[in-house]
């Protein structure tokens, strides 16, 4: 992995940064993580977790749980790491294993900002062979076939998705960040539908969203009628907010753009984050 300890004998938020899908530790995206980390006096690790989502021991494994965590112990012992403020950034595969995460070892985060994340594999083999990515052959690889109907392969996809955990999760402030214009090619991969039914598993029931409005909002790569509304929101940046909801602990923005991220938007967010 890579770590940083910042030169100040007090305690000191850790980010733990996390790589995409097809990419490991080294990865050029996560350049801006480590950078903010310096430049404000944060612990810094971006873990290898097994390298790119190709093969068993990856994609969202025990292994890759552990590696985390593991990572997460070595901050707690080589720097001084105030514990009411550790936490998880990642965009697609890396905002996939932050939710994953959120929901295998709830206790330790005080935020987790998600940006175009995948929630459910199962869902993402079908929308994938759709689009006739190479995210089918990565998913196959990881679980062991073609993860359809009621096969081992299916319930190994269900066990390394976020959805079958993420109740578990409603304790941790959690932001779950999508481009409307997502999941139409390969460039752009992961449907918007990824992160609004996520949002639900995390949302208070009066406040999930309905089978027809994510319907909606992925065929339409339009905000429903009934919910549109003018939102601004000063940290965000030059990213259009299209729609936002706050439900409990869990904030589900909707952006202009596609398979994208602010990472600035990221870091403003969890600064503002405590473990309660």
């Amino acid at each position: 992995m890579m770590f940083y300890k910042p030169q100040l004998n007090e305690p000191r938020p850790l980010l733990v940064a996390l790589h995409s899908w097809s990419e490991g530790y080294r990865q050029s995206e996560s350049v801006i993580y480590s950078e903010w980390a310096i430049a404000n006096d944060w612990i810094f690790v971006h873990p290898h977790f097994r390298g790119p989502n190709v093969k068993p021991e990856a994609t969202g494994s025990d292994l890759v749980i552990g590696d985390v965590l593991s990572a997460i112990e070595y901050a707690k012992k080589n720097a001084q790491v105030d514990e009411s403020r550790i936490y998880a950034v990642g965009w697609s595969g890396g905002g996939y294993l932050g939710l994953l995460l959120a929901g295998r070892a709830p206790e330790i985060w005080a935020g987790v900002s998600a940006w175009v994340p995948i929630s459910d594999l199962n869902a993402w083999y079908d929308e994938s062979r759709r689009l006739e990515t190479k995210y089918v052959s990565h998913i196959e690889a990881s679980c062991g076939g073609p993860p359809t109907g009621d096969t081992p392969a299916a319930r190994e996809c269900r066990k390394r998705s976020p959805v079958a955990y993420l109740e578990r999760a409603r304790a941790v402030p959690i932001d779950i960040n999508h481009g409307i214009r997502d999941g139409r090619n390969n460039a752009d991969p992961v449907p918007i539908s990824q992160s609004l039914r996520a949002f639900n598993f995390l949302a208070e029931p009066q406040d999930h969203f309905t089978e027809e409005e994510i319907e909606y909002f992925t065929r339409q790569s339009q905000v429903p009628a009934s919910l549109r509304s003018e939102t601004t929101d000063s940290d965000y940046g030059g990213l259009k907010i299209l729609y936002r909801r706050q439900s409990g602990n869990v904030r589900m923005t909707v952006f202009d753009g596609a398979h994208d991220k602010n990472t600035e938007a990221a870091f403003r967010w969890l600064n503002k984050q405590r473990r309660k």
